[in-house]
């Protein structure tokens, strides 16, 4: 899984846009970061002061060489696209319509590279009545239905889910995209394409498995769908000392070794029972037996049993876990907490450099695209900012 060769100009900010091109350098991709002489706004967010909110920035750039450009001056522009003759793909984050009007959309770039693989990463897409609304992804899990469906019953309040998920399953989808759009044209199917991906669809995407019940007579609610809480032996409970442990006996087998191991044989035969009153007593059950043992005590119990029985970790733990060690992931050094590509492979890619200085890469990456001292030093006196530090 080798992009090397493969060149990305990065025309996003904040989250979504960035971890889709952090995965393409982590694949091996030479990602160019496109900052204006501000910078990405994820530069300067801080949250909260010395807490790891700080370091979004960091999380999601990583591997990537920044070039930061005035794109609202012709010097600027131009030096965009002495860049663009190089690139394979470019991937933008703005709202739509934004982009062309900076000169830098997709019928632009494909002048000058008719077989560009071009994305467009935004919201709610380029098309509809929404496509230039303002949103974060709390809004658009909440447009997608996801935030509806995170609760317990419908008397709960919608609970803000603890990562954000619709920024980085856009990423992940983007990603995905151009990913494939590459290897279409590699295999002459195309010769480029301009990819138009919104979060909010691909957050009804990963919504599909509920979806034909929500055309049907009995639209799926809160707490009451198969998996999100109505199976009394697929859900979370409570242990002793006020932490959780997941069960998720769907197969008849596992739900036996459950009962097995926890000594209580006469619960084998009411898995699968569609009796409202039954799974209402069989959960009560449940809440006292897993009452019963700490988180821990739980853990040990069923390190050794195959019965779809795990404890609920914190990040923390998950992160520390020998399991996770395994897949090595989790890179600590010098700076943040690193969180490697989600994916062995038997060809992987070099692992890129660190997280890029503001404008760090201005001045070598238009060497090599052909600006020489002159060129450099009238696009300084244009906007020395973009020379970063």
């Amino acid at each position: 899984m080798r992009l090397d060769g493969v060149r990305v100009l990065d025309l996003t900010r904040y989250l979504p846009g960035p971890y889709a091109t952090q995965l393409l350098a982590d694949a091996g991709a030479d990602v160019i970061k496109i900052e204006d002489p501000a910078g990405d706004p994820a530069r300067h967010l801080d949250f909260a002061p010395d807490s790891a909110d700080s370091t979004l920035f960091d999380a999601v750039n990583r591997g990537k060489r920044s070039v930061a450009l005035d794109l609202k001056t012709e010097s600027g522009t131009a030096a965009f696209f002495a860049l663009v003759a190089d690139a394979d793909v470019v991937i933008e984050g703005f709202r739509p319509g934004v982009a062309d009007r900076l000169g830098v959309g997709d019928e632009a770039v494909r002048e000058q590279v008719p077989d560009i693989v071009y994305c467009s990463l935004s919201g709610y897409g380029a098309t509809g009545p929404y496509e230039t609304r303002a949103g974060h992804d709390l809004n658009y899990v909440a447009f997608a239905g996801l935030l509806n469906t995170n609760r317990a019953n419908e008397s709960e309040a919608p609970r803000v889910p603890g990562i954000q998920v619709g920024d980085m399953t856009g990423g992940l989808f983007a990603a995905f995209s151009v990913a494939g759009a590459l290897c279409s044209r590699a295999l002459g199917n195309t010769d480029g394409e301009h990819l138009d991906i919104a979060i909010t669809d691909v957050l009804l995407s990963v919504s599909q498995s509920l979806a034909p019940a929500a055309f049907g007579d009995d639209p799926p609610r809160p707490g009451e769908t198969a998996l999100a809480g109505a199976l009394p032996w697929y859900g979370v409970y409570e242990t002793a000392d006020g932490r959780y442990v997941s069960l998720g006996a769907l197969e008849p087998v596992f739900w036996e070794r459950f009962c097995e191991t926890v000594d209580r044989p006469d619960l084998v035969e009411v898995h699968g029972t569609e009796d409202g009153a039954t799974r209402t007593a069989l959960r009560e059950e449940l809440d006292a037996i897993f009452a019963g043992r700490t988180h821990e005590e739980w853990e040990e119990l069923f390190a050794d049993t195959d019965a779809t029985v795990e404890p609920v970790r914190t990040l923390t733990e998950a992160l520390s876990h020998p399991q996770t060690a395994s897949r090595e992931l989790v890179e600590r050094g010098p700076g943040p907490v690193r969180i490697g590509l989600p994916a062995r492979s038997s060809a992987p890619a070099e692992p890129g450099a660190g997280v890029p200085r503001h404008g760090e890469h201005t001045a070598s990456v238009l060497r090599e695209a052909g600006y020489g001292d002159g060129d450099l030093d009238r696009l300084r006196e244009t906007d020395a900012a973009v020379f970063g530090g």
